[in-house]
């Protein structure tokens, strides 16, 4: 889903932005980088010192909930994404185990479409 967002936020071309991919691991950090990221990280504390640095954070919606996405987000991941002051832009995922009342179920790639409009609507105000 990384790369997906990154490749996304890069083709709307959003002037000033710096973009880095932060993952829980190498892997995920890589593909965002190779996705067109103009920097990328991996690990806990990574996401921690890159979370209170952001103005926007976009991922699934587990990067708030210790112990999910299978148990890639640590609890200090977790806390850091929740308690940052950034807005954060969060996307349903199946392995999240977590549902959304009211929430319809969607293509991957039409949230991922709906995150870039809200990013390219909040840069634009």
């Amino acid at each position: 889903m990384g790369a997906k967002l990154v490749a996304a936020l890069k083709e709307a071309a959003l002037p000033g932005a710096e973009l880095i991919g932060v993952g829980t691991n190498v892997l995920a950090a890589n593909a965002m980088l190779k996705a067109g990221a103009d920097g990328a990280a991996s690990g806990e504390n990574a996401i921690a010192v890159n979370a209170a640095r952001a103005d926007v954070i976009l991922g699934p919606i587990g990067i708030v909930m210790a112990n999910s996405l299978l148990g890639e987000i640590t609890p200090r991941m977790a806390e850091a994404t929740a308690s940052s002051s950034a807005e954060k832009i969060l996307i349903p995922a199946g392995r999240c185990c977590v549902r959304i009342a009211g929430l319809a179920q969607k293509p991957m790639d039409s949230y991922i479409a709906e995150a870039v409009a809200l990013v390219k609507k909040r840069a634009a105000e």
